[in-house]
C-alpha cells in the first residue's frame, strides 16, 4: 500500500511541482487548493489524486478536509501568500491574513495530521520558508515575517515530536520563478539571478526536488533543518 501524502496550495507552482515530485517517488498524493480550482482538478487528473478544497487559514475547513481525505504519513505545508509594498500601507486585515494563511494554515494542518503520526510513530512534515527569512525583504516585512514564525515552529515541533519518530524540516526557497513573482519585471528578476551563486533563478523543480528528499528514507535522520533551495543567492 503507497504512504499517504498531503501537499497543501498545490494547484500550481511549487506546490504542483512537489505533488508531482512525490508522485513520481510513489506516495499516493492529495492536493490541496483554495482560488485555482481548474489547475488543481488537471493535476489531480495527471496524478490519478484526490483534491481537495479549503482555505487553510480556516481550522473548521482544514478539519473537514482532514474528515474527508483520512490520514496521512506526509504533509507538505507549501500553502501561502505573499504582500508587497510599504509596512505603512498594510492595513491590519492584510497583516492578519498573511499570518493566517502563512503560520495559522500550518498550525490547523499539523493538528489534524497529528494524531495519526503519534499513533504510528512515524511521519514527516516539511514546511515551505524563504531564504528572505536570512536577508530581508525590503516592502516584504510582513511576509519575512512569517516565514521567521515558520521556521521557529519548524526546529520547536522537530524538537516536540521527535520522540514520536516524526521528522519535521523546512524548504527555503529563493528567487523561484513562479506566479507569487508576477509582479516583477523581467529586468528585475535578471538582476536577481546575477546575484545567485549558480547565476540563474529557480524554477518550481528545484525546490520540488529538495522537498522530495527530505521526505525520502535518505534524510530518515534528518529533522529540524531549514534546507535551502536558492541557487546560493544567500550565502
Amino acid at each position: 500500500m503507497k504512504k499517504r501524502a498531503l501537499v497543501t496550495g498545490a494547484s500550481r507552482g511549487i506546490g504542483a511541482a512537489t505533488a508531482r515530485a512525490l508522485a513520481a517517488d510513489g506516495w499516493e498524493v492529495n492536493i490541496n487548493y483554495f482560488q485555482s480550482e481548474a489547475q488543481a482538478l488537471a493535476l489531480g487528473r495527471e496524478l490519478g489524486a484526490r483534491v481537495f478544497r479549503a482555505d487553510v487559514a480556516d481550522a473548521g475547513q482544514v478539519q473537514a478536509m482532514f474528515d474527508d481525505m483520512g490520514p496521512v504519513e506526509l504533509l507538505v505545508n507549501n500553502a501561502g501568500i505573499a504582500w508587497g509594498g510599504l509596512i505603512t500601507d498594510m492595513t491590519e486585515a492584510e497583516w492578519d491574513r498573511i499570518f493566517a494563511v502563512n503560520v495559522g494554515g500550518i498550525f490547523h494542518c499539523v493538528k489534524c495530521a497529528l494524531p495519526h503520526m503519534i499513533h504510528i510513530k512515524h511521519g514527516i512534515i516539511i514546511n515551505t520558508s524563504s531564504v528572505l527569512m536570512k536577508a530581508g525583504g525590503s516592502c516584504e516585512a510582513a511576509y519575512t515575517a512569517t516565514k521567521g514564525a515558520v521556521e521557529g515552529l519548524t526546529r520547536s515541533l522537530a524538537r516536540e515530536l521527535g520522540p514520536s519518530g516524526i521528522r519535521v524540516n523546512a524548504v527555503a526557497p529563493g528567487c523561484i520563478e513562479t506566479d507569487m513573482l508576477k509582479s516583477f519585471t523581467r529586468e528585475e528578476l535578471d538582476a536577481t539571478a546575477e546575484q545567485a551563486a549558480l547565476g540563474r533563478n529557480g524554477g518550481p523543480e528545484d525546490v520540488a526536488r529538495v522537498t522530495a528528499l527530505l521526505a525520502s528514507d535518505a534524510c530518515q535522520f534528518v529533522t529540524g533543518a531549514i534546507v535551502p533551495a536558492d541557487g546560493g543567492l544567500i550565502l
